[in-house]
């Protein structure tokens, strides 16, 4: 969700003292200069808006000063658990929407305590400067990702290198800046800035290794944080992208089994096996033929990789496939492309920060034989999107700017943590989430066992949401028997549910003929999945 300009609502709000806080919390104290002014939508009727001045080299707070946009839902309640930050992940995800959504996704009781916000992080979206290295970077048809000979990589590394070199051109001055212990005071920033001595947290993907630097950074300032999908910070972020090729390809066998299932209405076969042949000899055709001259390998692996993050996708993507399979159909491929997998500006811009990000946090090996290595040795255990993902990271090989040292997360300074993790997520395998489990002594672990969403409070899962707004409420978290990691465990969501092959646009959940609750998690699935970007 964007906020239009013309939804903006004239009229400005300064920030006032807050309603007294519960169990000893100061009251928060106002700073001069941040206003909110009104910019309510249809679906957030009370949303309001600011922006924040932050340091761009928060070791010289004299001097330049970039501009953070920020979201808030206000508390209504004389109970007043202060402010409730939450980040989208990323790194390059817009969470100016987010706090609308949270706010009306939480129980009504517990939103009313806090005030939540959401925020553009430093180079995103609405905050200044928003980065765009190379805009139409991802324009179709881009070459196969799987490099078919030395030619074939050469000019893969180059498309990769002129990235890199685009950015540090375009933003030399700034790169040094973009990273996540910069973006970690920035919300340190936004905490003073609303005069509250302590936050609350709610960060998904990306967003739970930001609010493990910031809790490292600032373990006193912490009052609540809850950590979705979990980030391993062990790899950071090399490793990381190599675990997350293996989960990837087991996830989209997922959904190749799943579709077989489905053969009395896509008729693809009843063996997994089958029908992943079956994508793979789709993929080597749009080599020659691509999909209404947009759908390529490349492009094809971009539109199938959301389903990789959130299930919900699967009917749609299966209706491509099936489509494109049995009827020589080439359309509902294309459309598929064209809502799922298309690079729009606010792509570009995201893309640009997640490389400035990730580039510039950690490590990456300079010397391309490496990466040459790797990605061969994964591909043959892993072929789904290894080679897409190793261009997606490349311009890290080449990168302006000198990485830094990620900083340790370890934890025993911290009042109870929340962490929620599905046990089949691809993009944070659920190794990340046991690892951060281990580093934040006293930190609760709630798991989604049989789940392979990314992304999983807030979604429909009631059990998930229920041990959240609890949390949210009290500051309390379960706790396992016995020597058991694992202090919960959630039953996750039942699989999709087929839809007719068609080139027209699916319906609604609410025409569907499903169950009401079924339509329920159905909408919220979508709607937070469209909110944390697991689109490109």
């Amino acid at each position: 969700m964007l906020i239009a300009a013309g939804a903006l609502v004239a009229g400005t709000v300064t920030v006032l003292p807050a309603a007294p806080a519960d169990a000893g919390e100061p009251t928060p104290r106002p700073l001069a200069g941040l206003a909110w002014t009104e910019c309510a939508t249809k679906a957030y009727p009370r949303l309001q808006c600011a922006t924040l001045k932050v340091p761009l080299n928060h070791d010289d707070p004299a001097g330049r000063k970039i501009t953070l946009a920020l979201t808030r839902v206000p508390h209504t309640a004389k109970t007043f658990q202060g402010p409730l930050l939450v980040n989208p992940g990323g790194p390059g995800g817009s969470g100016l929407g987010m706090a609308g959504y949270v706010a009306a996704s939480l129980p009504p009781k517990v939103t009313a305590e806090y005030d939540v916000i959401g925020f553009d992080p430093r180079g995103v979206g609405r905050s200044e400067p928003a980065l765009d290295c190379k805009p139409g970077h991802f324009a179709p048809v881009r070459a196969d990702s799987v490099p078919t000979g030395t030619t074939a990589e050469r000019a893969a590394i180059e498309r990769a290198q002129s990235f890199a070199e685009a950015c540090g051109d375009k933003y030399a001055d700034v790169l040094p800046y973009i990273d996540t212990v910069s973006t970690a005071r920035d919300l340190d920033a936004i905490r003073q800035a609303v005069g509250a001595p302590r936050i609350n947290y709610l960060g998904y993907s990306y967003g739970t290794y930001l609010g493990s630097v910031y809790a490292r950074l600032y373990p006193d300032r912490v009052r609540r944080m809850a950590l979705d999908s979990v980030v391993n910070p062990h790899g950071v972020w090399y490793e990381d992208n190599i675990a997350q090729d293996y989960a990837f390809d087991n996830r989209h066998k997922d959904f190749m089994a799943w579709v077989a299932r489905q053969n009395a209405v896509y008729r693809l076969g009843t063996d997994p096996a089958a029908v992943e042949a079956a994508w793979y000899r789709m993929r080597d055709a749009l080599r020659t033929a691509p999909a209404g001259g947009k759908v390529g390998p490349a492009e094809l692996e971009d539109t199938f990789l959301p389903g990789g993050y959130y299930n919900g996708y699967w009917p749609r993507l299966a209706s491509a496939f099936a489509a494109y399979v049995n009827d020589a159909d080439p359309v509902p491929l294309k459309e598929a492309y064209e809502r799922y997998g298309e690079a729009d500006a606010a792509a570009d811009n995201g893309y640009s920060v997640y490389t400035s990000v990730q580039c510039r946090d950690a490590g990456w090996p300079r010397d391309w034989s490496v990466w040459r290595k790797d990605n061969w040795d994964v591909h043959a255990k892993a072929p789904f999107s290894t080679w897409n993902n190793a261009w997606y990271n490349a311009p890290c090989a080449f990168w302006p700017v000198e990485s830094l040292t990620p900083p340790e997360v370890a934890n025993d300074q911290l009042p109870p943590v929340l962490i929620l993790q599905a046990t089949d997520d691809a993009a944070t395998p659920y190794e990340g989430g046991v690892a951060l489990h281990r580093l934040m002594r006293g930190s609760s672990l709630v798991v989604e066992e049989g789940g392979g969403n990314h992304g999983v409070t807030l979604g429909g899962n009631d059990c998930l949401d229920e041990h959240l707004a609890a949390y949210l409420a009290t500051g309390e978290v379960p706790r396992g028997e016995g020597d058991t990691e694992v202090d919960a465990i959630c039953a996750a969501l039942p699989e999709p549910e087929p839809e007719p092959v068609t080139a027209a646009a699916p319906s609604t959940p609410e025409k569907s003929g499903k169950r009401a609750g079924a339509v329920r998690a159905e909408r919220a699935g979508i709607a937070l999945h469209g909110l944390l970007g697991h689109v490109r």
